[in-house]
């Protein structure tokens, strides 16, 4: 008799054990999931061509570009730049403007700040890319510093680095500080830029 009673008590143990089991590894598939999402990714999206010869300390190279505030010309800049080359359809970049707004109301007026589109391809990674599509990049992520299409990619042939965005912060006297590319953090552009003031 005491045989028949305890095989229902193991039986029933059993599936009290393979719940608790079951649930903590629901919970911990949750919690791995949720950071996986929550993390914010640091490379940078490919670039589709190698990176451009510049290096720190170098003198800049010359561009000059029809922005959404007008036209921008490094040799008339009478502040330092702080440069991005973009590329519309990027995650990163698209991200990383919260950065750059951020950046440019602190400093936009000892700094001049520019971004300029750098890749072939539009906002849906496939289509060439338009003027349209930068003016939609910066309507779509509240991009408050000026923006210019670059149908020729002259800026990204002579500034992109390996990946999207780029960032290149340049001296009042035309010489290249910082170099960066992917989601580079707030306080890392920051210090960068207090370094060419």
């Amino acid at each position: 008799m005491k045989a028949g009673t305890s095989k229902p008590k193991a039986s029933a143990d059993q599936r009290k054990l393979i719940m608790y089991v079951t649930l903590a590894v629901v919970i911990i598939g949750g919690f791995v999931a949720v950071g996986f999402a929550s993390r914010v990714p640091q490379a940078a999206t490919q670039a589709p061509h190698g990176p451009a010869a510049i290096k720190v300390g170098q003198k800049a190279p010359q561009f000059a570009a029809s922005t959404t505030a007008g036209l921008f010309d490094l040799s008339t800049a009478q502040t330092p730049v702080f440069l991005e080359v973009f590329a519309t359809w990027c995650p990163h970049c698209q991200r990383e403007t919260t950065v750059v707004d951020a950046l440019a109301a602190k400093y936009g007026k000892t700094i001049s700040f520019v971004g300029v589109s750098g890749d072939a391809h539009g906002m849906d990674g496939s289509e060439p890319e338009t003027q349209a599509d930068v003016l939609s990049f910066a309507a779509k992520y509240k991009v408050t510093y000026p923006v210019a299409y670059d149908p020729d990619l002259k800026v990204a042939g002579a500034y992109l680095q390996t990946g999207f965005p780029t960032f290149v912060i340049i001296k009042k006297d035309k010489t290249i500080s910082y170099i960066g590319d992917g989601e580079v953090a707030q306080d890392v552009l920051d210090k960068a830029i207090k370094a060419v003031l």
